[in-house]
Formats: C-alpha cells, sequence, structure tokens
C-alpha cells in the first residue's frame, strides 16, 4: 500500500473510532487516548491529522454529514417521478437515521453547544446546499407535471422531514417509557413511515 493510501486509511479509521467515542461520551467525556488505542495510533499522530481533539470532533462532524449526502446522491431521484421521488428521499431519510443513531447524537451534541463549531466549517454549509437543491428540483417538477399543488419552501420541506426522522431516534427511549410505545418495532416503524409519505405528499398535493 502506498503512502498517500495508508495515510488516508489511518485518517478515516480514527474518524470511524473518534465518531462512536464523541457519539457515546460527547466533546467533553470523550478521550483522546482511547481512540488512539484503538486505532493503534498515537495522540501525536491524531493531532497531527486532526490538530486538536475540538479539530477532530469537527472532522467527524463534517464526514458524517458527507457520509449521508454522498449515499443520497446515489438514489438518483431526479430519473424517478416526482412522487415516487418524493416517496423515495423520505424513505431513505427515515431508514438513513434509524440505521445510524450514532449520527444523530452527534447532532444532538453540536446542538448542545449552539452549533458552534459547526460555524468553523467551511464545507458544512456546502455539502447541505445538495439535498435542498434535490428537494426544490422534485417540488418544480411536481409542480410542472401537476402533481403538486401547492408551493412549499425546500428548506421548510428539509425540515418537516428530518424532524420525524430525528424525533424518532433521538427521543425513542423518552417517548417510548411516557408512551409505552416501541418505536423500533416493525409495525410502528411501517405505519409511521406511510405516515409520513402520506402526510407530506398531501400537504403537496392541496392547493
Amino acid at each position: 500500500m502506498a503512502q498517500r493510501d495508508r495515510t488516508e486509511k489511518t485518517r478515516h479509521d480514527i474518524l470511524l473510532v473518534a465518531r462512536e467515542e464523541f457519539a457515546a461520551n460527547g466533546l467533553s467525556g470523550a478521550r483522546v487516548d482511547a481512540i488512539a488505542e484503538r486505532t493503534r495510533t498515537s495522540k501525536r499522530m491524531i493531532y497531527y491529522h486532526f490538530g486538536s481533539k475540538e479539530g477532530l470532533y469537527l472532522a467527524v462532524l463534517e464526514h458524517a454529514y458527507a457520509g449521508i449526502r454522498q449515499v443520497e446522491d446515489q438514489l438518483k431521484l431526479g430519473e424517478l417521478d416526482p412522487v415516487e421521488a418524493m416517496r423515495r428521499l423520505i424513505d431513505f431519510t427515515f431508514d438513513y437515521d434509524e440505521a445510524n443513531p450514532e449520527f444523530i447524537r452527534l447532532v444532538t451534541i453540536e446542538n448542545i453547544h449552539r452549533a458552534e463549531h459547526m460555524r468553523q466549517s467551511t464545507t458544512l454549509s456546502q455539502l447541505n446546499v445538495s439535498v435542498i437543491a434535490t428537494i426544490e428540483a422534485i417540488l418544480r417538477r411536481g409542480q410542472t407535471s401537476g402533481a403538486f399543488k401547492r408551493e412549499v419552501d425546500p428548506i421548510d420541506l428539509h425540515m418537516l422531514i428530518s424532524s420525524f426522522c430525528f424525533f424518532r431516534v433521538s427521543n425513542r427511549h423518552t417517548f417510548g417509557t411516557i408512551f409505552g410505545r416501541d418505536l423500533a418495532d416493525p409495525r410502528t416503524r411501517q405505519r409511521h413511515k406511510a405516515l409520513l409519505q402520506e402526510s407530506v405528499l398531501a400537504l403537496l398535493r392541496t392547493a
């Protein structure tokens, strides 16, 4: 393996382990020593790649958002009719959040910090432009075809979809305890996914 490839692999391995460490323990509780031990590297090497613990944390955030956007790009939603494209986008968001609770915890942690680290990123805003452009294109095609009647701000719609999917994961334990519902139950999952899809489409179909 070439030196450059080894360096990239080391960096990638550090990011994956750091994601678990930060998601489990938060920024203040995460230990760089633990990350170094699990990746068989050293604190010195981690600081060489990322500058500081905060730099590593920000790199983890950027890597997490890049991951979800990369998978979204592979959906090829522009090749589907607008109704099916919207269903597919919701289906993907729902399943991705469910399968990646660490991503949800990282976002929650950064909200606790009032996005102070995220604001230092030069790439995060650009990374999230693609999903808004995707939604905007689906809405435009739906309005052109007559499938959608209502004009909706794409960022508002993104927030509507994301908030439901996010809440199901972030509040699973508290909500489940209060109301006696297992949000991980397959029947509940399917019902909630269908509820979100039909609610969004009903909104878009009304003038």
